[in-house]
């Protein structure tokens, strides 16, 4: 009879556990994931030219949102080596960029387990996680664990131009696209940033994927 009791308590204390588990795991943010194609001609070695960032889009130019995201990219630029342009008309070089997201599409999941991310720095931030839960026991799980759900998946996209402007030759081209479960600008547009300036200026012609690591919160 004791040795019952004993593994009824063993089977309790996992069924309290187990949730614990799910939420400290949870409480680990997924990385941003992004794959950054990039194309440069000439590109000059950072010796601090000039630049401006510009949009690509005309209904962006003069946007209050357009000139926080523009403020990254001149960031990333000074980081580089370049340096902002003291008067635009005389900039040595033209960045402009564009983005979007779209309207998302349904995917369906599965419960009956999780899987997270694996340690490492990615992008310039670290990031911790990738621990594979795949066991499974109906006694400690109960019903309804594996059932099925369904969640939108965005598609985001960031386009980014540089050209010189005393023969308007085009230096380089790059795209970084990236899907996640938000559609928020606030949130992909930085990350795609930062995804497109990481390795920069990279191999032309190479696609890579590139992973920033979540916040700290």
């Amino acid at each position: 009879m004791t040795s019952i009791a004993n593994r009824f308590r063993l089977r309790r204390f996992a069924i309290a556990a187990v949730p614990a588990l799910v939420l400290a795991l949870g409480a680990c943010a997924t990385p941003f994931r992004a794959d950054v194609a990039r194309f440069q001609q000439q590109l000059p070695v950072p010796q601090g030219q000039s630049f401006i960032v510009v949009a690509d889009d005309p209904e962006l130019a003069g946007g209050i949102e357009f000139g926080q995201y523009a403020g990254l990219v001149s960031q990333e630029m000074t980081r580089l080596g370049y340096r902002p342009a003291a008067d635009p008309a005389q900039a040595d070089m033209v960045v402009s960029f564009d983005y979007e997201v779209d309207k998302g599409r349904e995917r369906i999941r599965s419960s009956g387990f999780d899987d997270f991310g694996f340690g490492g720095y990615y992008g310039r931030r670290p990031y911790f996680g990738r621990y594979a839960f795949g066991f499974y026991d109906p006694f400690v799980y109960g019903p309804g664990y594996n059932d099925v759900s369904s969640f939108t998946v965005y598609t985001s996209e960031l386009e980014l131009k540089i050209d010189r402007t005393s023969d308007n030759q085009r230096l380089f081209e790059g795209r970084a696209e990236a899907q996640s479960r938000s559609n928020r600008l606030q949130y992909l547009v930085p990350n795609l940033v930062e995804a497109m300036f990481t390795g920069f200026p990279g191999n032309s012609g190479e696609t890579v994927r590139i992973s920033i690591a979540p916040e700290s919160r």
